[in-house]
């Protein structure tokens, strides 16, 4: 049944000789990413030794029972316990996201609704702060267009993990479940009647490319300059500051207004921009990817939901993996986890289903 796993056995067991070999961290990158793949496997070798552990106390379960009944409550313990590492074995067998590891570049865009979705979009936006906060992550805000009652018509943050994550505990394994378009059902803080108004807001979520994961051709850009608009300092305002960039080839855009400086905002729109365009590339090369892609945001449509806030019922609910509970308040102070495990375990599930097909 689990065939490839003694190969992966013999690539772990070299992968500890090698990292215990002194001269291998002379080339730090190379060295973090045979520490990086020794991790992946390491939760592989561990269940698998507990599993072959578990038969073989089976078999010696089942000697004793032949002599004496009383072993036969061992066997069935044993049993037990050897099915539930066979599916945990399965699960860790499932094929893992390269980008996994990834920190991530998300963004936030105001949809239907008005001001009262632009108000939603910053509720949304601390929401991720404060999960970011919550686990560790470090945030930046990389460029922000607010709305005239201190929401966001859009906003990019990036975040990023602290030192190396372990296996699934990365930016992107836990936040590229959150893009899509998020309902919320609540009465607007503009509302006089005090009727519950139904709006939207979207979220996009891309892995945050390295400078060698995409190449970008400076003629094949083009750049322009403006005057930034919506609240900000005395410079931010009254210069020709705020940059827009397009990707000739692919008409992919990309534009900062955050930051004083022509130049710093030029810097910011190149981060976003390479992010889109690493997700691009991996459409186009991976179906499955383009998929993935295809389920977050394209248009923010209030009929095309991944997750409904309902703030009367203090309700929140996954329209994808049915999840739902009742502690809103909760989630929009940042506690996340269940929902994203939530997306996790379906998504594990789904591919090992397909596996099993195969």
């Amino acid at each position: 049944m689990f065939e490839a796993v003694e190969e992966l056995l013999t690539e772990h067991a070299d992968l500890e000789t090698r990292l215990a070999d002194p001269s291998v961290h002379a080339d730090q990158n190379n060295a973090r990413k045979l520490a990086k793949r020794y991790a992946e496997l390491s939760p592989i070798t561990s269940t698998f030794r507990a599993w072959k552990q578990a038969v073989e106390d089976i078999e010696a379960a089942r000697e004793f029972a032949a002599e004496d009944p009383d072993f036969i409550a061992e066997v069935k313990a044993g049993e037990a316990r050897r099915d539930e590492l066979t599916e945990e074995l399965r699960l860790l067998l499932v094929p893992r996201d390269p980008n996994d590891d990834k920190d991530v570049i998300l963004e936030v865009k105001a949809g239907e609704g008005g001001e009262e979705s632009a108000l939603f979009a910053g509720d949304l936006l601390r929401m991720y702060l404060r999960f970011a906060e919550r686990v560790g992550w470090k945030t930046e805000i990389i460029d922000a267009n607010e709305s005239d009652l201190g929401g966001y018509k859009d906003v990019s943050v990036a975040v990023k993990t602290k030192g190396t994550p372990e296996p699934g505990q990365g930016v992107w394994a836990r936040l590229k479940y959150e893009g899509g378009v998020h309902r919320v059902q609540r009465v607007p803080a503009t509302e006089s009647q005090g009727r519950i108004h139904t709006s939207a807001a979207g979220v996009l979520v891309t892995p945050e490319a390295e400078d060698v994961e995409v190449e970008i051709i400076a003629n094949e850009l083009r750049i322009d300059v403006y005057r930034s608009s919506g609240p900000g300092g005395q410079s931010v305002n009254t210069t020709d500051s705020a940059v827009r960039i397009t990707h000739l080839p692919t008409g992919i855009v990309a534009s900062c207004q955050n930051e004083k400086s022509q130049l710093q905002n030029k810097e910011q729109a190149m981060r976003i921009l390479r992010s889109r365009l690493l997700a691009a590339a991996q459409e186009a090369a991976d179906l499955e990817a383009s998929d993935a892609r295809r389920s977050q945001v394209r248009t923010v449509d209030r009929s095309e939901r991944i997750r409904t806030y309902n703030y009367p019922e203090n309700r929140i609910s996954d329209h994808r993996t049915g999840f739902k509970s009742y502690n809103l308040d909760q989630v929009l102070d940042g506690e996340l986890n269940a929902l994203i495990q939530s997306c996790v375990d379906t998504d594990a599930a789904a591919k090992l289903a397909a596996a099993q097909e195969n």
